[in-house]
């Protein structure tokens, strides 16, 4: 009896309802006549309404402090049956030091702030939030306590005016823009946030406690809005580009045209469909000199793929780059052939997804994609019967028409917990390898957010040549709140665990145990605003052999100064031999790693000030043969004016005397050991004509090389002895450019004119050059790609075209 009232005491630590700190509530008008967006607080809308929001308090850094009456803040909302209304007026005595600068959107950069964050369903689950700069310029992002997503866009309006008293914000969101429940009466969650960057300081209306881990749940409250009548969210988003592709060789010009779709399934789901996409302005992919025995993780770049995804998520089974990636086969060739035209990458035909959340705190997903049927060409020689050579060419499926699904189920409750099941699944067609893998996630917290427990379940299966399945489950205890908080957590992931036909996993057969503690100040000392000490401790081991795959202590400090200064240091302590069971290329295999101390410092200047310098100098010593491993990354910023900015950064490392797998002979698998350099360099302009039309410039050149000193023959029980016989030259010398300078014009509300330059190249080599100046000459000497484009999108709103 004892056993089962600890667990009911345990399921109340986690479930119980009570109240941490008292709310603030505010009353919605309802009385939007004569409002216009202008930035000017005298519409009749405003004047007629006494409700005022003000009394903010700081957020950070001396958390709790009441604003002063100098820089006052008063927030009022209307509404109507199409959109809520915010007027926020900002005092200043000082409005001539408002900090203002123009950044494209969803870019912060050197301006005051304000912001509203509203939560439709009052769950402390999930806000949508609203800023805007002093500058003018937007910025919106779906935030949960684990992230905010800024790749999703809403349509809404807003005017800044700077005044002799500070400054005043307008904004007009419509419903289309929130997520709510279908309640004649709502009741909503909300908060508003004001930065007043120059003082380094940010303040809330409804006091957000920094001693309590989750933001989200301390919001204040909002009434008043009652029987509206959101209208049909219905939006088209028509697109047409063209491009013009030249190089060395030859020649292009191509026209697209597509349409997304953007469909109100109801109040709380909405449906995004592409039809016939066009991803040609994407950010270009960052090539290197890529060494390990895993594929590059590559970030994602498409729209359709990073807006409004965070549902997806959930579980860590989606990558996403996993749609219309690299084909999932080799074609077969027999020894008279060769492949002459492989396609790196694989059409996608359409998408869908449909995502919201019930009144009910039910979060449901559902992301499905078409990639085409994609070939190789082989050509080759055959003899006929008269002993003549005949030319032959052919056609081979490197990847059939294939669908990706994958489906989200994600209940919350209690305003901070949740549980979720995600199911992910690729069928291709033919013989091709089909996959499925689902994941059931919970994530518990108390009502006061003092303590946390999280933990999934994960199981996959692989439908190929041979079938096999895999599970992982991992389970996660902390202390999330007050100065000193822990996490203890531990891990394990079978051998046959795959998610990597829509996923992304590289290490599998391990389990592990990880202990974190750390302290932190709450308010400002007299020399930091900031500061937070980590210590850690992680042990991992195969599960095969009992090996240690990893086994470190780890001190990590973080601090902000009181001129707002930012500075980071870790020591990271492996004081045992590891085995790396990757790196040899064969399952079973395995490369015994040294013992070594790694360490870096970092060093952040004040971003607010016109020139900015960070820093950050690394270094790993090992306990083998003179290796060692040290870089620099230095990145100067400089503002030159409110609109006009360039940010260089470079970073450079050497690895002496690494070692890692090259290739195989007679004795087996070969270790080679190597010089390595790696050379970045990335120069980032913005020029803002205003606030909707900038011109961006971003240009990065990459080297590397690896330069292969003697050849080692792995062992069986992880080490090496020489291998004089191996004499292929595995040397590798790389170099990468990309630039691309844009212009962009938001001409209407979602609606945009973008004109791109681009330009690449790649230069390889197996013979080393160390110069750069002859690296620079010979990549320039390559084949150049030059790629002119210029696309237009167009945001048709239903009911504006109804009207």
């Amino acid at each position: 009896m004892y056993k089962y009232y600890r667990i009911l005491i345990f399921i109340a630590l986690f479930t119980r309802i009570n109240s941490f700190s008292q709310k603030k509530t505010l009353k919605a008008n309802f009385n939007a006549k004569g409002i216009v967006i202008d930035g000017k607080p005298d519409d009749i809308g405003w004047t007629e309404n006494k409700n005022i929001a003000s009394n903010f308090i700081m957020f950070d850094p001396d958390n709790g402090k009441p604003i002063s009456e100098n820089k006052k803040t008063e927030v009022k909302v209307s509404y109507d049956n199409d959109a809520i209304y915010i007027l926020a007026t900002l005092y200043d005595d000082e409005p001539n030091k408002i900090q203002r600068e123009i950044t494209n959107r969803d870019v912060f950069g050197v301006s005051d702030h304000f912001s509203v964050n509203i939560n439709g369903y009052n769950d402390g689950q999930q806000d949508f939030r609203f800023y805007v700069s002093a500058a003018g310029v937007q910025m919106d992002c779906i935030a949960t306590e684990a992230e905010e997503d800024y790749s999703w866009d809403a349509i809404w309006d807003s005017k800044v005016a700077i005044t002799n008293y500070g400054w005043v914000v307008e904004m007009k969101i419509p419903y289309a823009a929130l997520r709510f429940s279908r309640a004649d009466k709502q009741v909503w969650g909300i908060n508003f946030k004001r930065e007043i960057k120059r003082d380094i300081q940010t303040y809330t209306w409804n006091h957000v406690d920094t001693k309590i881990g989750a933001v989200l749940t301390q919001a204040g409250i909002l009434e008043g809005i009652e029987n509206i009548k959101p209208p049909t969210r219905l939006f088209f988003i028509p697109y047409t580009s063209t491009y013009y592709q030249q190089d060395d060789i030859t020649s292009d010009r191509t026209f697209k045209a597509g349409l997304d779709i953007k469909y109100g399934i109801n109040d709380s789901f909405t449906l995004d469909a592409i039809l016939i996409p066009d991803f040609g302005q994407t950010k270009f992919d960052n090539a290197i000199l890529y060494l390990d025995p895993f594929e590059q993780k590559l970030e994602e770049n498409r729209p359709f793929f990073t807006e409004g995804t965070n549902l997806f998520n959930i579980g860590n089974l989606f990558y996403s780059r996993r749609i219309g990636g690299f084909p999932s086969r080799e074609p077969t060739v027999s020894d008279s052939e060769q492949i002459t035209e492989y396609p790196s990458t694989v059409n996608l035909l359409n998408a869908v997804k449909v995502s919201g959340r019930t009144e009910n705190g039910l979060g449901i997903g559902f992301l499905n994609a078409v990639t085409k049927k994609t070939y190789a060409t082989i050509e080759g020689t055959t003899v006929d019967s008269f002993n003549n050579q005949q030319q032959t060419s052919r056609k081979e499926v490197i990847e059939p028409l294939a669908n990706y699904n994958l489906i989200v189920l994600d209940q919350r409750f209690n305003g901070n917990s949740s549980v979720s099941f995600v199911n992910a699944n690729t069928t291709r067609n033919g013989d091709f390898r089909d996959a499925n893998a689902s994941a059931l996630v919970f994530d518990l917290s108390t009502k006061a957010n003092t303590y946390n427990l999280y933990g999934d379940f994960k199981y996959s299966t692989v439908n190929d040549i041979e079938n096999y399945d895999g599970f992982k489950t991992a389970l996660n205890f902390a202390k999330t709140s007050g100065q000193y908080r822990y996490t203890v957590s531990g891990k394990y992931i079978s051998s046959n665990y795959d998610i990597n036909d829509l996923g992304l996993v590289f290490y599998t057969n391990y389990h592990n145990a990880l202990v974190n503690g750390s302290y932190r100040i709450l308010n400002p000392t007299k020399y930091f605003n900031t500061f937070k000490i980590e210590q850690e401790l992680n042990l991992e081991l195969q599960n095969t052999t009992g090996k240690m795959q990893e086994g470190w202590y780890k001190t990590l400090i973080k601090a902000r100064t009181k001129k707002n200064h930012y500075m980071e240091f870790a020591l990271v302590l492996n004081p045992f031999e590891t085995y790396d069971f990757y790196e040899p290329r064969v399952a079973g295999r395995y490369l015994q790693i040294p013992k070594r101390l790694s360490s870096y410092f970092g060093m952040e200047f004040n971003r607010n000030n016109a020139f900015t310098f960070d820093f950050t100098p690394s270094i790993a010593v090992y306990d083998q043969d003179d290796r060692i491993t040290y870089g620099l990354a230095i990145g100067p910023k400089y503002r030159f004016n409110d609109k006009f900015s360039l940010y260089f950064v470079m970073d450079y490392s050497k690895r002496k005397n690494d070692r890692g797998w090259v290739g195989f002979d007679d004795t087996g698998i070969v270790i080679g050991q190597r010089d390595r350099e790696i050379l970045q360099n990335d120069l980032t302009g913005k020029y803002a004509i205003n606030k909707k039309m900038t011109i961006n410039l971003t240009a990065r050149y990459y080297w590397s090389y690896s330069d292969n000193k003697r050849f080692w023959s792995l062992q069986d029980d992880g080490t090496v002895v020489a291998d004089p016989t191996f004499n292929l030259n595995k040397n590798r010398n790389f170099n990468s450019f990309n630039a691309d300078l844009s212009y962009s014009w938001w001409f209407a509300p979602g609606s945009e004119l973008s004109i791109l330059y681009r330009n690449y190249s790649q230069e390889s080599a197996n013979i080393v050059e160390r110069n750069i100046s002859q690296n620079l000459k010979n990549l320039f000497g390559t084949n150049q790609t030059n790629i002119l484009s210029i696309s237009v999108r167009y945001f048709i709103d239903y009911n504006r075209l109804k009207n």
